[in-house]
């Protein structure tokens, strides 16, 4: 304790010291982001299989990125079956992020080939990922390097890109200004474009599918030379048969323009009544509304006329089929007799009407006659009749008619007629 207080300034200042540097190395660490396994979380860690993992170095700050963001670092390379195996370390936050169907890339941050892995979560309808799974080899891409590219091409396309290259150069030279703004300007399309690309990655395993029956379509179809060519033959003669319909079409074609006006003239007047049947059906509302209570107003109507029609209305009908059957043949002749009797009917009509014909039946104002009609000149005809033929006596106003003959006549008269 002595030498602790004689010595304290010296004391303080390596605790100072040794706390600085403990809070930098920390700093350090954490920028570096190394994993401090006593304070940290163990991450989430996940394996990549790549066709080659060059330039993959863990522990120099490589990371993964989803839209941009840092998720995780590389924590492990290693080779397996040929294939580079890369182990990644996901943070605790991102554990519920990756899913079954996810997708990486291999990308260079600079042009030193500081690489990062760019990670594609997935759709939300597949299931998570487990921990230490293995994103499988068809669902990665690895970073293609210049000479790859270059070595793929033969000496003359490699001559006409380097003249393309060097062209763009001078002709982009002082323009980067412009340059930029074609770009900014192509940055829907492009945005579209990367739509399009995730879409069809998303489809990676339909088109796959969609291969493998078309590989075993062919295959079987490779097995039916003979039905195949029926087809050939069946499909060469409905062909034919089209042409010779070529005339048939063209006619038809011909009058499709007049068959498109009157479609357009009915359209015209459909949009009228549409017109005029929206206000309609709204004031049909009202109706349709009240129909409910109406209905319920009708139930006792219906419950009262209900016993009625079941023990009156059916028996009557159930007896009155007979005669309905036996009233068909009748009504069957009626039906073939009605054009005479329209006729008939017709005729008499037309009598009544010219008996019956009175315009002038009364006096006309300033004459001093009367035009009476048929009916007047029938029953004036009767009048004069019972006058000419009267004889005023008690045998009625006709006339009687004395008939005379000899003894034989009227015998035979009355042997012939037993009721004289």
């Amino acid at each position: 304790m002595r030498a602790i207080r004689k010595h304290l300034r010296d004391a303080i200042a390596i605790v100072v010291l040794f706390s600085l540097a403990m809070g930098v190395g920390y700093y350090i660490l954490q920028n570096q982001r190394l994993r401090i396994p006593i304070l940290e979380e163990k991450p989430f860690e996940l394996k990549m299989e790549f066709e080659t993992a060059q330039a993959v170095t863990p522990g120099q700050g490589q990371t993964v990125r989803v839209s941009g963001i840092r998720v995780g670092d590389i924590s492990d390379v290693e080779l397996k079956g040929g294939r580079g195996i890369i182990t990644v370390g996901l943070d605790r936050s991102y554990d519920n992020l990756v899913r079954e169907d996810a997708t990486a890339f291999l990308r260079p941050k600079t042009g030193l080939k500081d690489m990062f892995i760019e990670l594609r979560p997935g759709s939300r309808s597949e299931p998570l990922m487990k921990e230490k799974a293995t994103v499988p080899i068809y669902n990665t891409l690895p970073d293609v390097n210049p000479d790859e590219f270059l070595s793929s091409l033969d000496a003359d396309t490699r001559d006409y890109l380097k003249l393309l290259l060097n062209g763009a150069g001078r002709g982009l030279k002082g323009r980067s200004d412009d340059l930029r703004d074609v770009l900014r300007r192509f940055e829907p399309t492009y945005r579209d474009l990367a739509r399009v690309s995730e879409a069809g990655v998303e489809r990676r395993q339909e088109l796959r599918r969609l291969i493998n029956s078309l590989n075993r379509l062919n295959a079987h179809l490779a097995t039916k030379d003979e039905d195949l060519a029926q087809l050939v033959d069946a499909s060469s003669a409905t062909f034919r048969a089209f042409a010779s319909e070529r005339e048939n079409v063209s006619a038809t074609v011909r009058e499709l323009p007049s068959a498109l006006r009157q479609t357009s003239e009915s359209l015209s007047k459909v949009e009228r009544m549409a017109v005029l049947l929206g206000p309609t059906v709204t004031r049909l509302r009202p109706s349709v509304r009240a129909l409910n209570t109406a209905n319920r107003a009708l139930d006792p109507f219906q419950r009262e006329a209900t016993p009625l029609l079941r023990d009156d209305i059916r028996p009557f009908v159930r007896e009155a089929r007979l005669l309905v059957r036996n009233l068909k043949p009748a009504a069957r002749d009626l039906v073939r007799a009605e054009p005479t009797l329209t006729r008939t009917f017709g005729s008499l009509n037309h009598l009544f009407n010219l008996l019956g014909f009175n315009p002038n039946g009364r006096e006309a104002p300033g004459s001093a006659t009367r035009q009476e009609g048929n009916l007047f000149w029938l029953s004036w005809l009767s009048h004069q009749s019972a006058n000419l033929f009267t004889n005023a006596d008690a045998h009625g106003p006709m006339r009687p008619v004395t008939l005379g003959g000899t003894c034989a006549t009227i015998r035979g008269t009355a042997q012939s007629e037993p009721q004289l």
